[in-house]
């Protein structure tokens, strides 16, 4: 027997409402929590619509990267659990271009992560097929870890309520970490390779944390909502207590052009929508979005700077110190009643309708500026005293006060202050 997708009744309404819409094919993601048991749907968004003239390699390349944009905007518990196509015919080569599309699109998405998977882990993919004429559907799946997989028959049914019942664990983190970045400030694929490892360092310090749920050290198997009444949403307050590396900082010697530094608080958020929670999935999922929140404001940061690198190279020959706010995490419902929430990341320089519209552009909700929650973090602000006169002593001393031989030309600190949230990045010349 194949695996089971239990699917949101406004699923369902969403496709047929394409369907009638369809001019010609239709694709997107579909959103939502894998399990041991049975697997959770609770969202379609379409692919944004393309200029016509945009071939079939192409196509792929841009509904895989509108899944890449899309799982960075989903919190913990939340993933792209594979593909859909609209189509007036049945043809095989659909079934083709479906195993084409998730293969491509779970491989850009986990080329992001900074974790490693684990035995547990849910390799299955699911495709779905619907036929605009006579709604007929076909729901498959594919196990994405093995290239030669074939197809697999899976159950497709819908329920209303879905998310009724889900549990919501939050917490927020104190980030303190410290990246060396290569001595050649040209090379930008080596600096950029140089903060995935990084943030990878980081990330096993996360997972090897302790997780503690409302101030209990649960085990593993212990279930969150035992002895609680079923279909009540539940919520809870996490903490993370984070142990340092054995080999300090400070014991490290090695030759760097600089360093990113990316300091603060922020707050992460995991939904869990079966109806018995344990606490191992919990941790996993709630680390696990800790994780992408800082990598994804980082390389979003990144991203925009490359944008205008020519512009960055004549600022760092001018001034001593550079710096850069990252992005806050901002909420919205998914749907009407706010039980689980997507997010965006706003820039300091943009408007609350801007987040509006990604939200639109990617995953087809139609949100005001007043159902975006911005409580959780604020904005950032770039203030005199987070840096002093001579901004390069302190870190220099950080690396290896004894042997200034090792110090390059650049020192580039990125700061996330995210519970009271303010993220900004340091560029600094010795």
């Amino acid at each position: 027997m194949g695996r089971g997708y239990i699917v949101d009744d406004a699923v369902e309404g969403y496709l047929s409402k394409l369907c009638e819409q369809q001019a010609g094919t239709v694709t997107g993601l579909l959103i939502g929590q894998s399990s041991a048991q049975r697997d959770f749907v609770i969202m379609a968004p379409r692919t944004p619509q393309r200029d016509e003239s945009t071939g079939p390699s192409l196509y792929k390349e841009w509904v895989t990267e509108h899944a890449r944009q899309v799982s960075r905007m989903l919190p913990g518990g939340l993933s792209v659990l594979g593909v859909f196509i609209i189509t007036d015919n049945d043809s095989k080569d659909t079934l083709t271009t479906l195993r084409q599309l998730v293969f491509a699109v779970e491989n850009l998405i986990s080329s992001e992560q900074l974790w490693t998977p684990e035995d547990d882990d849910i390799t299955e993919c699911v495709t779905l097929h619907v036929n605009a004429k006579t709604r007929k559907t076909i729901c498959r799946t594919f196990d994405i870890k093995d290239p030669k997989s074939m197809a697999k028959p899976a159950d497709w049914k819908y329920q209303s309520g879905v998310c009724s019942s889900c549990t919501t664990v939050s917490c927020s983190l104190n980030v303190d970490l410290l990246v060396p970045l290569p001595d050649n400030k040209t090379i930008t694929g080596t600096m950029h390779t140089c903060i995935k490892e990084g943030l990878k360092a980081w990330a096993y310090q996360i997972k090897s944390g302790v997780c503690l749920i409302d101030g209990k050290n649960m085990q593993a198997e212990t279930e969150l909502t035992t002895g609680q009444k079923r279909n009540v949403r539940q919520m809870y307050t996490a903490q993370l207590l984070i142990t340092s590396d054995k080999q300090r900082q400070t014991d490290v010697v090695q030759s760097c052009g600089g360093s990113v530094l990316v300091r603060g608080a922020i707050y992460s958020r995991t939904y869990l929508l079966t109806n018995k929670p344990k606490a191992k999935l919990t941790e996993k999922l709630l680390k696990r979005d800790v994780v992408s929140t800082v990598a994804t404001r980082v390389q979003m940061l990144l991203e925009e700077l490359l944008t205008s690198e020519e512009e960055s190279k004549a600022r760092r020959d001018k001034l001593q110190t550079e710096q850069f706010c990252l992005p806050r995490r901002v909420f919205c419902p998914a749907k009407a009643t706010g039980l689980v929430c997507v997010c965006d990341y706003q820039f300091s320089d943009e408007d609350l309708s801007e987040v509006a519209d990604r939200l639109k552009e990617m995953l087809d909700i139609d949100a005001a500026e007043e159902d975006l929650d911005t409580r959780q973090e604020l904005a950032a602000e770039i203030l005199d005293s987070d840096f002093t006169e001579e901004p390069s002593v302190k870190p220099v001393e950080v690396l290896e006060p004894k042997r200034n031989n090792f110090i390059g030309a650049v020192i580039a600190t990125a700061v996330a202050l995210l519970a009271a949230a303010a993220s900004t990045l340091y560029l600094s010349d010795i």
